[in-house]
C-alpha cells in the first residue's frame, strides 16, 4: 500500500513509500538530492519499518535540525503508530 508524508525543513517536499506488512517495498522522494535520495530508497528496501526508522533517526543536514533521512524515519514512525495491531 502506498503512503505519502509531507516533509518539513528539508529540500525534498514529499516522501512516498510502499509497505508490504511491515517491510518497505519502495521509497521515492519529491525534490532534494536526487542521487542520494534514490540511494537511501534502495538501501532501505526490504528492511522493516522499525529498523529503517531506528537507523535514520536524528541524522542532521547542516543547521536544519533534520534531514531527508530523518524525515523518512519520522514518516515510518508515524506509519507504525497508525498501523499498530
Amino acid at each position: 500500500m502506498q503512503h505519502t508524508y509531507n516533509t518539513d525543513r528539508v529540500c525534498s517536499s514529499r516522501i512516498d513509500f510502499t509497505m508490504d506488512g511491515d517491510i518497505i517495498q519502495g521509497v521515492s522522494f519529491t525534490g532534494g538530492c536526487d542521487g542520494n535520495l534514490k540511494g537511501i530508497g534502495l538501501l532501505v528496501k526490504g528492511m522493516t519499518a522499525e529498523e529503517a526508522a531506528k537507523r535514520l533517526a536524528s541524522i542532521q543536514c547542516g543547521q536544519k535540525g533534520t534531514s531527508c533521512p530523518d524525515q523518512l524515519s519520522k514518516a515510518l514512525t508515524k506509519w507504525m503508530q497508525e498501523n499498530k495491531k
